[in-house]
């Protein structure tokens, strides 16, 4: 598990001024395939080949701890997908933005991310208006997207203000993580071991229980 330090220092962190919640998550897909295969891993030629997951992310981290819980996560990954982290500068806005300095700057962002989205993938953007679920729901949202046809599953978490409404646009689903406000570096590390239980509940581990 995560080091003691390291777990107090993420529940302990309140957020920042200026911080929303990342309480969701909205999926945007290609077009859903037919037959089963498992979320894990899909089957080419009687093979198994790794799912390709990207996670990209406005921002970069600079608190320690938060580098520990993404890293030690990460690293527990690689034996269900192959991971893609990918950081974005953050635009940087005055201490009291406006309207539309903040709008400027989720555009800038929102180019950015749609930038390095590969093509053909299925892209779950974390936003404060989605719905909750369950661990369990995610696990099956994940499976039900193995079912398509698109080659990438990505997750994007926006910056201090959230996404652009361009990133969202095409929204095929909502995820939820909660209801609180929570900073969005701490966001991406709940994003992270939130995907690793989502492959071990489809696994039929104890780490779920």
């Amino acid at each position: 598990g995560l080091p003691q330090s390291c777990l107090q220092a993420l529940w302990g962190e309140e957020p920042r001024r200026g911080e929303r919640a990342f309480a969701a998550g909205r999926v945007l897909t290609g077009t859903e395939g037919k037959g089963h295969v498992s979320a894990v891993s899909q089957s080419v030629n009687g093979g198994f080949v790794m799912v390709d997951v990207t996670v990209i992310c406005v921002g970069k981290l600079k608190e320690k701890f938060y580098q520990e819980a993404a890293a030690e996560y990460a690293k527990r990954l690689k034996g269900y997908c192959k991971l893609n982290i990918v950081e974005l500068a953050e635009q940087k806005l005055p201490k009291n933005p406006s309207l539309g300095e903040i709008q400027w700057a989720l555009e800038k962002e929102g180019d950015a991310i749609r930038a390095k989205i590969p093509p053909n993938s299925s892209v779950i953007a974390l936003a404060v208006e989605g719905t909750l679920r369950s661990s369990e729901e995610l696990a099956a949202m994940i499976s039900t997207w193995s079912h398509n046809a698109a080659k990438h599953l990505v997750f994007v978490v926006g910056g201090s203000y959230g996404l652009h409404p361009s990133v969202k646009a095409g929204a095929w689903a909502m995820l939820s993580m909660s209801p609180m406000t929570f900073p969005h570096h701490l966001a991406r590390v709940m994003l992270l071991e939130q995907i690793y239980r989502a492959f071990k509940i489809q696994e039929g581990a104890d780490y779920h229980k």
